[in-house]
């Protein structure tokens, strides 16, 4: 075999080999409200504090709630 055809096959292996690793770009995940609103909190932007205390405050109602509702459902 002469180096040109070594070379053209090559070239056609090497075509073939990145024809085949297509891969469909990953779909960006959005995010929801609530992980939008964490991020944010843990930034520096005026403001952030207090969203991050909402959450808390959020966080512990969600708690006390659930945690009365158990204690109505087992006697």
């Amino acid at each position: 075999m002469s180096s040109r055809t070594i070379g053209f096959a090559l070239a056609l292996l090497a075509a073939g080999a990145l024809a085949c690793n297509k891969d469909e770009p990953e779909k960006k995940q959005e995010l929801t409200q609530r992980e939008k609103d964490s991020v944010f909190a843990g930034s520096q932007i005026p403001g952030a504090k207090a969203v991050g205390k909402a959450l808390r405050t959020a966080d512990s109602a969600t708690a006390r709630q659930n945690r009365l509702d158990s204690s109505e459902r087992t006697p």
